[in-house]
């Protein structure tokens, strides 16, 4: 079976890819190598797969791809993803994830892929209280310009299952984790200040609580989705455990035997959502699927890896001083 993957060279898709091929599928990579895009993470696989780097906003040069391979599947990453840019530079992200989301469904109508796996987020379902978890029938309240993007994406694969038949299956999944995450999330910051001593930047008093879902886990569900999933439905993915931001922050620095005096609360970011939590009792009801990796092991495993690829660390943490001046407003 041929799959294209879309942000194939991001964080989440490149282990997506990895697990694709090792399964024996066909794959197809489409990526514009944006900063957040990396090569680095489909060396183990690269003679595996096709890659066109291509910006999904691009509607003439995806549909060459889409004549060249015609792809059976669709696997659909590629994002502006992280909310405080979303902040800065709100435009970006509704063009690229709703404009590049309508370009990739409608070439999959024309061409009639078999399947469309649209890639959502929690977010979209806004935010919770100390208690209750969200279905997947809960009603969309997005509150940042990233989120409200990606819940426009999630009806724009429902309004082409609905009006065309085109058998799109969306996933939500929580907070991801692991190697190769690009250092402007939670976790990779707060190892790359503590591996320089640096002060850990976190927001407010780090209360916010997430459910955090290692990368290897995520991608197998969605591989699981994909192959067993029901068009037009959607599933939640999710590993259940749920940590303040302060506690994930603590864990790292004990992990690396560093000081907690290294973090350094800051004002809150805009529209900071306080809580959020899944139900994801119908993907392990319906597909069988559940998370694997434990979270204490999932982030020993991840600090283990950016202590073992300080360099990779290194070149991408220069390229963001600029950036984390800007967001953390020092």
């Amino acid at each position: 079976m041929k799959l294209l993957v879309t942000g194939g060279a991001g964080f989440i898709g490149s282990e997506f890819v990895r697990q694709a091929v090792k399964k024996g599928y066909q794959v197809i990579v489409v990526d514009f190598l944006t900063y957040a895009g990396d090569l680095e993470r489909l060396k183990e696989v690269e003679n595996d797969i096709s890659f066109y780097q291509i910006d999904i906003k691009d509607y003439t040069n995806l549909e060459k791809v889409f004549k060249t391979e015609k792809p059976q599947v669709v696997i659909h990453f590629a994002a502006e993803s992280h909310v405080d840019r979303s902040i800065l530079e709100p435009r970006a992200f509704i063009q690229t994830n709703i404009e590049g989301t309508l370009n990739l469904l409608e070439l999959s109508k024309i061409f009639k892929t078999e399947r469309f796996i649209n890639i959502s987020t929690d977010e979209v379902y806004g935010e919770l209280g100390e208690s209750g978890k969200f279905k997947e029938e809960s009603p969309l309240r997005p509150n940042s310009p990233y989120s409200v993007s990606k819940a426009a994406q999630d009806m724009l694969g429902r309004a082409y299952f609905k009006t065309y038949g085109l058998p799109v299956i969306t996933v939500r999944p929580s907070n991801n984790y692991g190697p190769w995450q690009y250092p402007e999330k939670l976790i990779p910051v707060a190892i790359a200040k503590a591996l320089k001593d640096e002060p850990i930047p976190v927001y407010g008093k780090g209360l916010n609580v997430r459910q955090w879902l290692y990368v290897a886990d995520c991608a197998e569900a969605i591989l699981i989705v994909m192959e067993k999933g029901v068009p037009g439905e959607v599933y939640n993915i999710a590993s259940g455990v749920e940590k303040r931001n302060i506690e994930v922050v603590k864990t790292i620095l004990e992990i690396l035997n560093k000081p907690h005096s290294l973090i350094e609360f800051i004002q809150d970011r805009p529209g900071h959502d306080y809580r959020y939590s899944m139900d994801v009792r119908k993907i392990k009801k319906e597909l069988g699927w559940e998370a694997k990796t434990d979270f204490e092991t999932g982030l020993k495993l991840t600090v283990e890896w950016y202590l073992n690829h300080r360099d990779w660390l290194e070149k991408k943490i220069e390229k963001l001083r600029d950036f984390w001046q800007k967001v953390y407003r020092k």
